[in-house]
């Protein structure tokens, strides 16, 4: 039914507010990545993410800072102790050595994203398999 609104007249029913999944990309990288290596896993993404997230030891390698910079994204930072134990599609058996995970990728997504996360891409690995990407949907904020 329309609603009469006396300034504005005949208005539509009120619809609960749209909302919609908080896109959030997880990023991977050995110290050999490049610039071009991390552009490349960012554009092999479905969707551009509302937020990227990587290891807090990565983040401030002058190679993520720039490509950060040059693509404008905030990113946010995760510390290795958070990742451990997180089950991923992926199973690298190097990565599970070194960090208790299958992929750093796809984990930093799925802790970023929060505990009602859903994994939506994957890890994709760049040509030089120096980094890789995952993309995770925030589903309750």
């Amino acid at each position: 039914p329309l609603r009469v609104h006396a300034r504005l007249g005949t208005c539509p029913p009120r619809d609960p507010v749209e909302r919609y999944p908080m896109m959030i990309a997880g990023f991977g990288f050995s110290n050999r990545a490049t610039e071009a290596s991390l552009a490349e896993a960012y554009n092999a993404l479905q969707t551009r993410p509302d937020r990227v997230v990587t290891l807090r030891a990565k983040a401030d390698s002058p190679v993520f800072r720039a490509f950060a910079l040059a693509q404008n994204l905030t990113v946010e930072t995760l510390d290795e102790d958070q990742i451990a134990g997180v089950a991923t599609p992926t199973l690298s058996p190097r990565i599970h050595a070194r960090f208790n995970t299958g992929s750093v990728a796809e984990a930093c997504a799925l802790v970023a994203a929060g505990a009602s996360a859903r994994l939506i891409q994957r890890r994709c690995v760049t040509t030089d398999g120096l980094a890789t990407v995952a993309l995770a949907e925030m589903i309750e904020r």
